[in-house]
């Protein structure tokens, strides 16, 4: 079993929607698929805290970092799952 990179998924699945963890398949190799469940629970909690954020219409600045950090998280989400369908095809 791997450790989560920050701590916890709470703390990665946060690391991730600020840029600080870019995220590809090899970054998921090394976990356990109850690991990867539980990333996967975090990350979408975490979209859903996104999307609820309420901005000013003329505040483009908040509405693009809130658009970076869905899309991250949007991305990293769909790699992982990909890794977890990898996962039971090849084992």
């Amino acid at each position: 079993m791997a450790n989560f990179m920050g701590g916890s998924a709470y703390a990665m699945a946060h690391q991730i929607g600020e840029g600080h963890i870019l995220v590809t398949e090899r970054t998921f190799g090394r976990f356990e698929r109850p690991e990867l469940t539980k990333l996967s629970f975090e990350m979408e909690k975490m979209m859903r805290e996104v999307r609820a954020e309420q901005h000013e219409l003329g505040d483009t600045q908040a509405i693009q970092v809130k658009q970076r950090k869905l899309s991250r998280l949007r991305t990293a989400l769909m790699i992982l799952k990909n890794a977890q369908q990898g996962r039971r095809g090849g084992g």
